[in-house]
């Protein structure tokens, strides 16, 4: 997936909290759902977006299905993001060489 379909998906702030509670592990729907002002069933839509746009993954245990980060789908925003870094560094290694 590109950074612009992670930036969508994370752009709701219920969205990015569903997201944010991954970051401790692995959970269920119920589990991510404690807590947040929102039913299940809308936990569940939300990770299904996380999921389509290549944010969470899910696998199935028992009756459940347990989500989880999906590190290569925040590769592309990191990517995204850090080429601002590697450009800013360009742009100040260039003005450091002019003040020499």
């Amino acid at each position: 997936m590109t950074y612009t379909t992670a930036l969508t998906a994370l752009a709701d702030p219920t969205r990015r909290a569903v997201f944010e509670k991954l970051r401790s592990g692995p959970a269920s729907v119920q589990q991510i759902a404690n807590g947040l002002p929102v039913s299940r069933p809308a936990v569940s839509q939300h990770l299904k977006a996380l999921r389509e746009a290549g944010l969470v993954r899910d696998e199935p245990r028992g009756a459940a299905r347990i989500y989880s980060i999906h590190t290569p789908g925040l590769r592309a925003l990191r990517d995204w993001i850090e080429g601002f870094w590697d450009e800013a560094l360009v742009n100040f290694k260039a003005h450091a060489e002019k003040q020499e």
